[in-house]
């Protein structure tokens, strides 16, 4: 059975557009706090709330990861015309996956970081395993 509407998919009286993502660094290691940013404006003519979801995808892995997982989220609530600057902390460590020896695992190399149909990539420059079972 499919979903018949994907997560965070919402109906509303007013329309969003969303510009201007941009995260603290293009290249960054497992110690590494990610900061993301992104303006929301509010392009129809009346108030409303939009849920504001952060994704990540890891572009190559040595499993497969889930394609696109969801990091962080805000709602937010806007007047006709205003624009708000989202912003997210998201810790490197929060893009690792569960491998296939059952240990958490971040590994070298690309990821996509997405937001309302924006995205941007971002590189990982050194792989780190973890020997805790919740990191």
């Amino acid at each position: 059975m499919t979903q018949q509407w994907p997560f965070g998919f919402g109906l509303s009286y007013t329309k969003y557009a969303y510009s201007n993502l941009k995260v603290s660094q293009n290249s960054f290691t497992p110690g590494d706090q990610l900061t993301v940013t992104v303006d929301v404006k509010n392009t129809g003519s009346r108030a409303g709330k939009e849920s504001v979801l952060l994704y990540s995808s890891d572009l190559v892995a040595s499993m497969t990861p889930d394609s696109r997982r969801l990091r962080a989220f805000q709602k937010i609530a806007l007047q006709p015309g205003e624009v708000k600057t989202v912003s997210f902390s998201l810790p490197a460590k929060d893009l690792a996956f569960v491998g296939a020896d059952g240990k958490w695992i971040l590994e070298e190399g690309d990821f996509v970081i997405s937001c309302g149909g924006q995205t941007a990539k971002v590189n990982c420059t050194e792989t780190k395993k973890w020997e805790e079972p919740n990191i």
